[in-house]
C-alpha cells in the first residue's frame, strides 16, 4: 500500500485527534494505519485480545507470529506494555476505561449511528468488538472513505446495513471531509479537498452545516 493512498490521508488526520496520555483502541482496517502517524504523542494502544502498549508496526526483523492484535496483525510492543485475558479487556471496554475508539465504518446516518460490522447476505465472522467499542468507549471517531467503490456515500439518510449500536460516534473522518454530528444535524468541520460545501451536500446527497455557523 503506497503511502499516497487515501486510507494513510484518513490515518494521518486521525491521528490529530490523538492526545497525550490517551487509551485508544484502533479498528480493523484504515483505523489501524493510524498507529504510523502517532509520532512524539505518548498514546497507549490497546486490543481486544488483551495487549496495553501496542507499539509501531514491526520490522522484518522484529516480526513475532505470537505478538498480533485484535485483527491478528503483527504488532510491536511498548516499554511497560501489559498483557491480560480478553475477558478483562472487554472489562476494560465495557467498563469506560478506553479513551477513544477509531472505528472502520460502512455506513453512517445523519444522528452519527454507525454499521460496520456486516454487509447483507455476505458470509461474516460476528460483530467482534464493534458494539461493547461503541457502547464503552468516551469518544468514537470514524474512519472511512466518503464513497463505496460504486460512488455511493456512505454517509446515508438511513442504515440498510445491521446497526452496530445505539449510541452515536463523536466524528467521521474520510478523504474527503472531517464531519460531527449534532442536534442540528451533519456539521463538516473540514474540508480536505477542493470542493465547496454545496458540492459535497449535493454529491452526498444530505444537507451539510459548516462549523463556523453552527459556533457562532
Amino acid at each position: 500500500m503506497s503511502k499516497s493512498d487515501v486510507r494513510y490521508k484518513i490515518a494521518r488526520r486521525i491521528a490529530q485527534e490523538l492526545e497525550d496520555g490517551q487509551v485508544v483502541n484502533l479498528g480493523v482496517g484504515i483505523p489501524t494505519l493510524v498507529n504510523e502517524f502517532i509520532e512524539e504523542k505518548e498514546v497507549y494502544l490497546q486490543a481486544e485480545n488483551g495487549l496495553l502498549g501496542i507499539g509501531p508496526p514491526p520490522t522484518s526483523h522484529q516480526l513475532d507470529i505470537d505478538l498480533i492484535n485484535a485483527s491478528k496483525e503483527p504488532v510491536t510492543t511498548t516499554k511497560g506494555a501489559s498483557f491480560f485475558s480478553s475477558a478483562d479487556s472487554f472489562a476494560m471496554i465495557r467498563g469506560g476505561h478506553v479513551d477513544v475508539a477509531v472505528l472502520g465504518i460502512l455506513q453512517v446516518d445523519p444522528r452519527g449511528q454507525i454499521a460496520n460490522w456486516a454487509v447483507p447476505n455476505q458470509p461474516i465472522l460476528g460483530v467482534g468488538g464493534a458494539m461493547d467499542l461503541v457502547a464503552g468507549a468516551k469518544k468514537v471517531i470514524g474512519a472511512a472513505t466518503l464513497f463505496t467503490k460504486d460512488g455511493a456515500s456512505k454517509i446515508v439518510k438511513e442504515l440498510t446495513y445491521p446497526i452496530s449500536g445505539i449510541r452515536t460516534i463523536d466524528l467521521l473522518v474520510t478523504d474527503y471531509a472531517v464531519f460531527s454530528f449534532e442536534d442540528e444535524g451533519i456539521v463538516v468541520d473540514e474540508i480536505l479537498v477542493e470542493m465547496s460545501l454545496d458540492e459535497l451536500s449535493e454529491n452526498i446527497g444530505i444537507p451539510l452545516k459548516w462549523r463556523e455557523f453552527i459556533d457562532k
